[in-house]
C-alpha cells in the first residue's frame, strides 16, 4: 500500500471514530478523546487535520462521501418528470438528514460559540444551497415552478423547508414519525412550488 493510501486510511479511521464519539457525546468532544478512540495521540490528530476546525470540516465532508449524498442528489436531478424529480430530491435529502441528525444538531447548537462548528456547517450548507438552486433552475426551465417563485427564492424556500432544524421540530418537538414527516414535507413543498400541471405526469 502506498504511503498516500495509508495516510488516507488513517484519516478515515480517525474521522469514523470522531463520528461515533460526536454522535454519542456531542461535537464538543476533544481531540485527545478522538485520538484515544482511534488509538493515536492528540498530536497525531492535530498533525492530520491542522486544527479542531479542520477535523470537524473533514468529518462533515467524510460523511457526505460515505453516504454518497452528492451522487444520489444528482441522480435524482436526472429524473425527467419535474414532480418526480422534486420528490426524489426530497426523499434523498431527508434520508440523509436522518443519518446525520445527531451530529448536525450539535453543530447547529454550537454555531454561535464555536467557530469550527460554524465554519463546518456553513461549508456544507453553502454547497447544499448550490445543489438546490441547480434543481430549481431545472424546474423553472421545465415551466414547473409557480409564477410567484424565481429559481433562487424557490431554492431558498426548499432549503429552509427540509432543513435539519425543521426535521427536528417536526420529529423531536412535535413527535411526528419520520414517515409522516417525510410524506407531509413532500406534499406541502410540491404544492407550494409546482404548478398543477406538474403533478402526476
Amino acid at each position: 500500500m502506498s504511503s498516500q493510501r495509508r495516510l488516507q486510511r488513517t484519516r478515515n479511521e480517525i474521522l469514523d471514530c470522531a463520528w461515533t464519539l460526536v454522535s454519542e457525546r456531542g461535537a464538543e468532544v476533544s481531540l485527545a478523546e478522538i485520538g484515544k478512540a482511534a488509538g493515536i495521540s492528540r498530536q497525531s490528530v492535530y498533525d492530520h487535520f491542522g486544527s479542531r476546525g479542520g477535523l470537524i470540516l473533514a468529518l462533515v465532508r467524510r460523511t457526505d462521501d460515505r453516504l454518497d449524498i452528492k451522487a444520489r442528489l444528482h441522480q435524482a436531478f436526472d429524473e425527467a418528470d419535474p414532480f418526480e424529480r422534486l420528490q426524489r430530491v426530497i426523499d434523498v435529502w431527508l434520508g440523509f438528514v436522518q443519518e446525520i441528525y445527531p451530529v448536525a444538531t450539535d453543530l447547529i447548537r454550537l454555531r454561535s460559540t464555536d467557530e469550527a462548528a460554524s465554519m463546518a456547517w456553513e461549508d456544507r450548507m453553502s454547497e447544499l444551497r448550490g445543489w438546490l438552486h441547480e434543481l430549481t433552475l431545472s424546474l423553472d426551465t421545465d415551466g414547473a415552478l409557480q409564477e410567484a417563485w424565481t429559481a433562487k427564492t424557490a431554492s431558498e424556500f426548499l432549503w429552509a423547508s427540509f432543513s435539519v432544524q425543521t426535521w427536528g421540530l417536526l420529529t423531536a418537538d412535535c413527535g411526528w414519525s419520520p414517515d409522516y414527516a417525510s410524506e407531509t414535507l413532500k406534499r406541502t413543498i410540491c404544492q407550494a412550488l409546482l404548478v398543477r400541471d406538474s403533478f402526476g405526469k
